[in-house]
């Protein structure tokens, strides 16, 4: 067992919901999947908080991602985020499932994951082991 990468993101749930509502903005809604949309409007009448910390899960991974990757080409491609699925099992502990070219590039690593949200911020650590 040795640790590939650390990250951590902090994320501030206001600004997040004005960013998520913004006309003709896009790119962070279709950063998410199906489920993990679903998951944040079904847990509480404030799914921008959810929303907040899954995002703030797909920033730490891919920090973590870009540190065990130190001086080599990062290989992420153009838009990661949906890659990056923040998933729940039955008693609500979240857990990262990795697609697509996330999954070719990292086929045998755990991802250790923590979220948080407190007032109005949303945290997450994530560590890479191999």
């Amino acid at each position: 067992m040795s640790i590939l990468g650390v990250g951590f993101d902090l994320v501030n749930v206001t600004q997040f919901a004005e960013q998520m509502e913004k006309i003709g903005t896009t790119m962070v809604r279709d950063s998410f999947t199906a489920g993990e949309r679903r998951h944040a409007s079904t847990k509480s009448a404030e799914p921008a908080r959810h929303y907040a910390a899954r995002w703030a899960a797909k920033e730490a991974v891919l920090k973590a991602w870009a540190s065990s990757r130190f001086a080599r080409p990062p290989q992420i491609g153009d838009n990661p985020y949906p890659l990056i699925e923040v998933v729940n099992d039955a008693w609500g502990r979240p857990s990262i499932k990795l697609h697509g070219m996330a999954a070719e590039f990292l086929p045998t690593v755990k991802i250790h994951l923590s979220l948080t949200h407190d007032g109005d911020m949303a945290a997450a650590v994530a560590i890479l082991e191999d």
